[in-house]
């Protein structure tokens, strides 16, 4: 629409186009100029030869009528010269201006990069896959609605943003069957991926805002196994906030028992596997047994709810964390924030499951909340039968080392808490 403007002012519409200029003429064929007679008679040549006298009809305009010349009006009766021909210079000055605005909002439209430098990688947060096709990356922004009390994100967001990173590496590999992260193959022999075992270790928690990376890349564990791991960067710092691995075995979907992976799956898998060490070193240390009597807290009566289950019908193991964390003490999720955690998953529950939240305090910061030390935890996740689900290890430092700067800014209430739930003492947590 522009360019029609513009061309417009440069190029008028002749006066040809206009009903009452239209003119029917034949030419004379022969020598000597044409006389036309605008009232429509006819016409002589101005020789005197025999040439060929065609009729000429022209319409005649009326009196009062006008020429348009360019964007202005001329008396028809002025002679048709170069300098009546220019256009308005007012209206070209106007269509200049009008095609510089439309550039300028074009340019505006397009000009969608953002404005954080944090931002610059991956805006979008869909991911890629970097270092020779075996690492996943992708960035997540951390939302309002995933930070906690502390005005941080909550582990169960950092283990979610893991998960997906992970299911989101498979489908960019092209391996993402109809399972939850099955490949093709797995898919075709009703095979799915549980995790056995999780390590995670948090340097920090990003707030809100904050936009982190997260890199996952896979290698071998054992004959049956699949080691995955994780680096969760900070994408303005470029510092370390958490590292995690995780071991990972096949279950048959059907008879719910544990496989062996076959070739045809390996074939699949193997391609993607980096063989490298482990991203954190394995915490071999035994996870006990914990019964009522060994127990500090226990909380009965979990039950999972529908939009606990994932897409294999169990319970998604981010949701395990939340359960243990109902027999922790409140005094140390109002004082402390968690530092490390290892878990070691026995079996799955499904729908219909009633369970149990057992934990145990030990650890030098127990008995005094101002002593640096950190405070470490044991847990165990059973049906009410007493079959496993979770066995765990917490550790847990204060909360003012990363997030109150001193110790004169820890919150009064969480002092007064402390006294209420001493180590030692079996208490049932508030529903």
């Amino acid at each position: 629409m522009v360019v029609t403007a513009a061309t417009s002012a440069f190029f008028p519409a002749a006066a040809s186009s206009s009903p009452a200029s239209s003119v029917k003429t034949s030419m004379m064929l022969g020598g000597g100029s044409d006389n036309l007679d605008v009232r429509g008679i006819r016409s002589k040549s101005a020789s005197s030869g025999g040439g060929l006298q065609v009729k000429v009809n022209a319409q005649a305009p009326s009196k009062n009528s006008v020429t348009t010349v360019g964007l202005s009006e001329m008396p028809s009766s002025s002679p048709r010269t170069f300098i009546n021909q220019l256009p308005d210079w007012s209206v070209l000055l106007a269509a200049i201006t009008t095609i510089f605005l439309a550039a300028e909002k074009q340019w505006t439209l397009l000009d969608w990069k953002p404005r954080r430098p944090e931002m610059l990688t991956d805006p979008f947060g869909l991911g890629r896959i970097v270092q020779d096709g075996l690492v996943f990356r992708q960035n997540f922004s951390i939302r309002s609605y995933e930070i906690g009390a502390d005005r941080t994100a909550s582990i169960e967001t950092l283990m979610n943003h893991l998960q997906e990173t992970a299911l989101n590496h498979v489908r960019s590999a092209g391996l993402l069957g109809d399972g939850f992260g099955s490949t093709p193959e797995m898919s075709r022999m009703n095979l799915i991926w549980v995790v056995a075992r999780m390590q995670v270790l948090v340097d920090r928690y990003p707030t809100w805002s904050d936009v982190v990376q997260v890199d996952t890349w896979v290698s071998a564990s054992g004959k049956n196994g699949m080691r995955r791991d994780w680096r969760v960067r900070d994408c303005k710092t470029g510092e370390t906030l958490t590292r995690a691995t995780s071991v990972w075995v096949m279950m048959n979907k059907r008879t719910r028992k544990l496989s062996k992976i076959p070739k045809e799956v390996r074939e699949e898998i193997e391609p993607y596997f980096m063989d490298c060490s482990p991203i954190l070193d394995e915490d071999s240390r035994k996870l006990p047994k914990l019964d009522e009597s060994t127990a500090d807290c226990v909380r009965t009566g979990l039950t999972p709810r529908w939009n606990d289950l994932d897409v294999n019908q169990h319970v998604n193991n981010v949701k395990y964390i939340g359960w243990i964390f109902e027999s922790a003490p409140a005094w140390i999720l109002e004082s402390h924030e968690l530092s490390a955690m290892t878990l070691e998953y026995r079996r799955e529950c499904d729908r219909d499951s009633v369970l149990q939240s057992l934990t145990a305090v030990s650890g030098d910061g127990a008995d005094d909340l101002l002593d640096v030390s950190s405070v470490e935890c044991k847990h165990l996740l059973r049906l009410e039968n007493g079959a496993e689900i979770v066995r765990g290890r917490t550790e847990w430092r204060p909360k003012y080392i990363n997030n109150f700067g001193n110790m004169g800014q820890i919150p009064a209430e969480s002092a007064q808490v402390s006294t209420r739930a001493l180590p030692g003492e079996v208490s049932q947590l508030p529903v």
